[in-house]
């Protein structure tokens, strides 16, 4: 498989206690365990470099070893068969990869993976802070429990120019003047093609570009204040994902859809009670008027807002 993942000049161990490689993992690729048959002497080999806030890594054991390791939490994982065969257990079910195949393990992902005799394996390790500062920038939307490969199966085949891109950064970690710069931008594109290649759960609509169609989407609440306002519907009314449209409320007003919707109403309700030339024949029927069926979570959410009860309000209007 392919050669340019890390040459001999990254090479750490050669033909070495698959133990001691195990030691050298832990402490710069990620914590685990491994455990080995207790019959033969296999030799494992080891090539190595970091490059940013990446860690690159090309390691065969030499032998029939299980990797298990905890969930890593703070890494995502990309692993590409290069030769041999490894078996991967997880979310209950099994799969043996072969060269040419990609895995990529989450953050909370548990790792059982067993290698074959002719195992060999390119590793990329990742930070989240990485991927988490690409979306950012790009101003895509991850969810609140944080960005996950939703897949974590691929054959590079179908990845358009991903290997092509990885062997670049290795001759970039391998060349005698590494710069941080070069080196960040690096990492940055390997992040953002891992995030448009690969199926994840982070919404990739820019939706600050488009402050037309909030605009729509504000005039609809206005326009409906006195209805049941379906967040779905207004997720139709700006063309996006219900996930988008929250992310889009948090990035222009710093609060949920539905929060802006009992705001909004509960502001219509108080410039009424303010108001004498607006008619109010009871405070009832004006909350129910506006969707507040629960007439005492009506009025507490009332006094949070504006610092006094409704029928404190309509009484200094006639006061």
């Amino acid at each position: 498989m392919d050669s340019r993942l890390l040459s001999e000049r990254s090479r750490v161990f050669d033909r070495a206690d698959p133990h001691l490689v195990s030691g050298y993992v832990n402490q710069h690729v990620g914590t685990h365990n491994i455990r080995m048959p207790s019959a033969g002497r296999p030799q494992a080999s080891l090539n190595h470099r970091q490059f940013a806030n990446l860690d690159l890594c090309r390691i065969s054991y030499g032998g029939s070893v299980r990797v298990i390791s905890p969930a890593l939490e703070s890494i995502f994982h990309l692993q590409i068969l290069l030769s041999g065969h490894c078996l991967w257990r997880g979310h209950r079910e099994e799969h043996y990869f072969a060269p040419g195949e990609l895995l990529l393990i989450n953050p909370d992902d548990p790792v059982d993976l067993t290698y074959s005799d002719d195992c060999e394996k390119f590793i990329l390790k990742m930070p989240v802070s990485l991927i988490e500062s690409v979306c950012a920038e790009q101003r895509w939307q991850p969810p609140r429990e944080g960005v996950r490969f939703t897949a974590n199966r691929y054959q590079l085949s179908g990845l358009d120019g991903f290997v092509n891109l990885l062997a670049m950064v290795c001759q970039e970690a391998e060349a005698e003047e590494r710069l941080l710069k070069v080196q960040e931008h690096y990492a940055q594109i390997v992040a953002s093609k891992m995030l448009t290649l690969m199926k994840t759960n982070v919404s990739r609509e820019q939706l600050g570009g488009h402050p037309a169609m909030f605009e729509r989407v504000l005039d609809y609440i206005e326009r409906n204040l006195k209805h049941d306002i379906d967040i779905e519907a207004l997720a139709v009314q700006a063309g996006v994902s219900l996930r988008s449209l929250y992310g889009l409320f948090e990035r222009h007003l710093g609060v949920t859809p539905k929060l802006y919707v009992r705001q909004r109403k509960l502001e219509r309700i108080h410039a009424c009670l303010k108001d004498p030339g607006c008619t109010v024949r009871n405070l009832t029927e004006l909350a129910m008027d506006h969707g507040f069926l629960h007439l005492g979570r009506f009025a507490e959410h009332y006094r949070q807002r504006f610092g006094e009860l409704p029928s404190e309000t309509l009484k200094r209007r006639h006061g």
